[in-house]
């Protein structure tokens, strides 16, 4: 199966159900369900945890569910049984929104170009100024994600061709136990995942140096255009709460009591957990409403993944615009 072909896969399955949408705000029964991820620190869990968003959303029940990847999070959306994710990752969103599935950014959950990465096995001792090399080499990308986004701007910046490369598809701990036996030759990924990539490897690109070339990585918190537009108030409520928990997080005053709740829900130790929250920055809701995010370089951020993954041959076509996939009105309500 070819690298194409696998994205297309998912994509052709996420545009199927997005027929399904339609249910998604059908009557939540006061309740909704969230989607997030494991070995993905933020501040939202100590909210999470001490029963923040329910004393906010008037009492309604969130069911919380982990996932491995931004795909599957569309795909949840789609068939109805997610209703809200919190940190998506933006290429998987655009892939989902370019094949058609109705969904809007609501905020951006947090900026980490340090924490989504490519790690090259450490015995073929390849550097930025040798990337070349990995021509003929197989390597590990969760399709479709912030990391595989990533990957493609990073191999053509060093003029590395993908139909050199093996590429096969797989979320960020499946690639890294391939790399650690020696399975793959890079890996690519995020989080935990990525910690323990750097085990084995090094990275070509400093996440500096990546925002220098213009490769941004931010997740956002997204849901169905359908359910947002019933349940306003209620994603409002959500987006304050993640929004005060960010703020509290910006005191370190703050740190002691709210970092082992943190640590403890996303499955780690205190100590990764604070390695990996060094490396996020969480913009001010101020910040998200300005221009340089979802006052409208997030849509133009969002063409310019699309068009990416249009030149690479991972999706057939990209919309003419994605600024109907960004809704600032109930972060600005929150507000």
């Amino acid at each position: 199966m070819t690298f194409k072909t696998k994205l297309m896969g998912a994509v052709a399955a996420t545009a199927m159900l997005a027929g399904a949408q339609g249910a998604v705000a059908a009557g939540h029964g006061g309740e909704i369900t969230v989607a997030y991820f494991l070995e993905w620190p933020m501040p939202f869990q100590f909210a999470k945890e001490t029963g923040m968003y329910e004393e906010a959303m008037g009492g309604t029940k969130i069911n919380w569910v982990s996932f491995d990847t931004g795909t599957a999070m569309s795909a949840a959306m789609a068939s109805g049984d997610v209703q809200l994710s919190v940190s998506q990752g933006i290429p998987p969103f655009v892939v989902a929104a370019s094949a058609g599935q109705d969904l809007q950014v609501l905020d951006v959950a947090v900026s980490y170009a340090d924490n989504d990465n490519c790690v090259v096995r450490a015995d073929l001792e390849i550097d930025k100024d040798s990337a070349g090399e990995l021509a003929g080499k197989k390597v590990a990308v969760p399709l479709g994600t912030a990391a595989h986004y990533g990957f493609l701007k990073q191999m053509e910046h060093f003029n590395v061709s993908l139909d050199s490369l093996e590429v096969v598809d797989m979320a960020p701990q499946e690639g890294e136990a391939a790399l650690s036996q020696g399975a793959v030759d890079m890996a690519c990924g995020w989080g935990g995942a990525l910690r323990r990539m750097l085990n084995s490897g090094n990275v070509l690109l400093t996440g500096a140096e990546k925002t220098e070339l213009g490769i941004l990585v931010f997740d956002a918190t997204t849901g169905p255009t359908s359910f947002v537009a019933q349940e306003a108030e209620l994603v409002s409520q959500f987006l304050s709460v993640t929004a005060a928990a960010n703020a509290m997080w910006a005191d370190e005053a703050n740190h002691a009591k709210m970092l082992p709740v943190i640590a403890k829900d996303a499955g780690m130790s205190e100590d990764d957990a604070a390695a990996t929250l060094s490396t996020f920055v969480f913009p001010t809701v101020d910040d998200q409403l300005s221009s340089a995010w979802l006052g409208g370089n997030a849509a133009t951020f969002m063409k310019g993944v699309a068009d990416v993954f249009v030149a690479s041959g991972s999706i057939d076509a990209a919309k003419a615009s994605y600024t109907d996939n960004v809704n600032a009105e109930p972060l600005s309500a929150a507000e």
